[in-house]
C-alpha cells in the first residue's frame, strides 16, 4: 500500500491558486460547414467564473509589491461587475476592505456576488439600463471621490497596465494548448487589456497570427463610429480606452447586442456552454473570421464568463 497522493489531490494554499490554466474546448455543433476550426478558452473555470480573476490578481499583486497597497489598506474600483467580483474575492482572501462603484446597467447577480465577498457598493444610475460613455465617466468620477475621501488604492482598470501580464500569461497558455497551431485570435474589448495582452503574447511566437478585436455595433468607437448605448456588459466603454494598442490588432469586428445575445443562447443550446453576452459576441466574430479563413484554419476565442451572472437579464431572464 502506498501513501503517495492521487492525481489532483494536492492541497492548495488558497482559492487564488485556481486562477488561470483554464481548458480549451473545440466547438462542434454551432460551427457552420466550411468554417475554420473554432476553439474556445473556457474562462468560467476561474474561481469567480470569469477571466477577470486573472487581471484583478495581477493588479493587486503589483500594487502590493511596490507599496501602493499596504497591509490593511483599502481598495476602490469602478466596474461593470466581473472585475468587481474578482477584486472583491481577492480582497476577501487577502483581508483588504473594498469599495466598488457599479451600476444598474449591470446584472443583479454580479452586484450580489460582489456584496457576498464583503464589498461596499455605490450604484450609479444608467440611461434605460444601457452602457454608454456617460455612464463610464460617471462611474469613474464616483470612484475618484471615494479615493479622495478615504485615501484608498484605486486600481483604475482602464489605465492600469499591471493587468497586461495576466493576459500575456493567458496568451502563453493558448499557445501551449494549441501547440502553436493557431491562425487567428478573437477577443472583445473593455479595458482592451485582454485583447492586447493575448495578442502581444501570441504574436511574439508568430507574427502571422491574425488578432481580432470585437466591439458593439451600437458603439463602434474603435472602428471610427459614434459612441452609443449597448447592452453587452463589460465591453464597449464608449470611447477609445487608454490601454488600446492598435499596432497589435489586425482587425476589428463589430457585433450587435442582439446578435451577441442570440449567439450566447445558441452556444448554451448546441454546445452546453453557458456564457455571457460578450462571449456570444466573441463567437459571432470568430465564426465570421472562420468563414473567411476556411476549414483548414484554427481560430481561438474566449468564453469570458459564466451565464450564471446573467440569469436575471434580458439574455436569459425571459
Amino acid at each position: 500500500m502506498t501513501n503517495e497522493p492521487s492525481p489532483g489531490s494536492v492541497i492548495g494554499t488558497s482559492i487564488l491558486d485556481r486562477i488561470g490554466n483554464t481548458p480549451i474546448i473545440e466547438l462542434k455543433r454551432i460551427v457552420p460547414e466550411g468554417c475554420a476550426r473554432i476553439l474556445m478558452k473556457i474562462e468560467s473555470e476561474n474561481p469567480t467564473g470569469s477571466m477577470k480573476d486573472r487581471m484583478a490578481l495581477a493588479m493587486i499583486e503589483a500594487a502590493e509589491a511596490d507599496g501602493r497597497l499596504k497591509p490593511g489598506g483599502q481598495v476602490v474600483e469602478y466596474t461593470g461587475g466581473s472585475t468587481g467580483v474578482s477584486l472583491a474575492m481577492i480582497c476577501a482572501v487577502k483581508g483588504y476592505p473594498i469599495s466598488i462603484v457599479t451600476s444598474d446597467a449591470f446584472s443583479q447577480e454580479k452586484r450580489s456576488h460582489m456584496a457576498a465577498f464583503g464589498a461596499k457598493l455605490t450604484i450609479v444610475k444608467s440611461k434605460d439600463g444601457g452602457m454608454d460613455e456617460a455612464l463610464t465617466r460617471n462611474m469613474i468620477e464616483e470612484a475618484h471621490k471615494i479615493t479622495e475621501a478615504t485615501g484608498a488604492y484605486w486600481t483604475d482598470q482602464l489605465k492600469n497596465a499591471d493587468q497586461l501580464i495576466a493576459y500575456h500569461r493567458m496568451g502563453e497558455e493558448i499557445w501551449a494548448q494549441t501547440g502553436g497551431r493557431i491562425d487567428a485570435f478573437v477577443q472583445s474589448t473593455g479595458t482592451a487589456a485582454s485583447a492586447r495582452g493575448n495578442a502581444e503574447a501570441l504574436k511574439s511566437h508568430d507574427a502571422r497570427i491574425m488578432t481580432v478585436a470585437v466591439e458593439p455595433t451600437e458603439s463602434a468607437v474603435l472602428s471610427g463610429g459614434p459612441s452609443g448605448v449597448h447592452k453587452i456588459e463589460g465591453v464597449g466603454a464608449g470611447f477609445v480606452v487608454p490601454l488600446w494598442e492598435p499596432s497589435v490588432i489586425d482587425r476589428i469586428e463589430v457585433v450587435s447586442t442582439e446578435a451577441a445575445m442570440q449567439m450566447a443562447r445558441d452556444l448554451a443550446r448546441l454546445e452546453g456552454i453557458f456564457a455571457g453576452t460578450s462571449t456570444g459576441g466573441n463567437l459571432a466574430a470568430a465564426i465570421a473570421v472562420g468563414r473567411e479563413m476556411g476549414p483548414d484554419a484554427t481560430v481561438v476565442t474566449v468564453m469570458c464568463d459564466s451565464g450564471v451572472k446573467y440569469l436575471s437579464t434580458a439574455l436569459y431572464g425571459r
